[in-house]
């Protein structure tokens, strides 16, 4: 038996190994550097010799980096911008995703063209999306600005007012996203026993109090799904802030990855940048930890 058990264990482990040296060397490895180099003043020009004592002499500096960082007002409009995009993009999404996952579980004819159509955008890049929703909302010749100015509204110049700004960002990514989570939630949708429905159409419900009352409970582990993921992608905003404002209008657009990304490669403060980036780690574990935690309190897996 034993010997058994060994060699189910060679055996997976010889197919695990692909997986695991690839773990290493792109996650792990790097991951851990990351953290080395945090508490250094390491530019990312010269060379990288962790296990130098001339290199700790030169470069080590201790948690000056995530002094720095906190002491900044940078740092903290920074996250201010990413609160901003998750108080608009996350109740958009949610909303936009659900309809088209109602819309899609009807029964017609050329369902799965639609479900195809919705889901193009995921499979966009973001450059040339971005570039797509940069025409969409040139104040002069986008198409967004002259359908509102068909119905007698002054369009406002999105990506160049400071006020607009973020929420053309919103705009480009719940358009990019909501396919996406839209399928996760028509996944949902299918896995309602009809029987729930006939119950409460004998009892006299109509299509609303269903929807509130039976269709939303079921669907709440789908819900805390896409809130995971859509929080952890509101604060790794990055390729559309780069591609379609570049952090402005006057900073206005400015957001944490982005900073990193600068301080890394254009200012050359990779271990400012290293320190950066764990502070927006702890961040994201904690808002995740807080999610788990709350869960209990309103997910439903009942059903």
């Amino acid at each position: 038996m034993r010997n058994n058990r060994n060699n189910h264990a060679l055996a997976a482990s010889a197919f695990l190994a692909p997986s695991m040296v690839g773990f290493l060397l792109i996650a792990a490895i790097p991951f851990a550097l990351s953290f080395a180099i945090s508490f250094t003043s390491w530019s990312g020009i010269k060379g990288l010799n962790l296990f130098s004592p001339a290199f700790w002499q030169e470069n080590f500096i201790g948690f000056e980096n995530y002094a720095k960082i906190l002491k900044s007002k940078e740092f903290w409009v920074s996250l201010l911008h990413v609160g901003q995009y998750m108080v608009l993009y996350i109740p958009l999404m949610l909303i936009s995703s659900l309809g088209i996952a109602v819309l899609l579980n009807k029964p017609r004819k050329g369902s799965a063209f639609y479900r195809l159509l919705f889901y193009i955008p995921v499979l966009t890049s973001w450059v040339a999306g971005a570039i797509i929703w940069k025409w969409v909302l040139d104040p002069q010749y986008g198409i967004l600005n002259d359908i509102l100015a068909r119905v007698g509204i002054h369009g406002p110049a999105w990506l160049q007012d400071p006020k607009w700004a973020m929420f053309g960002i919103v705009l480009a990514s719940v358009w990019k996203d909501m396919g996406f989570y839209g399928l996760i939630f028509l996944g949902g949708l299918k896995n309602i026993n009809p029987i729930y429905y006939e119950a409460a159409h004998l009892d006299g419900a109509g299509r609303f109090q269903s929807f509130l009352k039976i269709t939303l409970p079921m669907l709440t582990p789908m819900v805390f799904f896409v809130l995971i993921i859509s929080l952890i992608n509101s604060f790794m905003l990055f390729p559309q802030v780069m591609i379609m404002t570049n952090a402005g209008p006057a900073g206005a657009t400015q957001v944490i990855v982005e900073r990193i990304y600068k301080y890394g490669f254009s200012y050359y403060k990779m271990g400012y940048a290293s320190a950066l980036s764990w502070l927006l780690f702890l961040i994201v574990f904690l808002f995740t930890y807080l999610q788990q935690r709350l869960q209990k309190k309103w997910v439903n897996y009942d059903a």
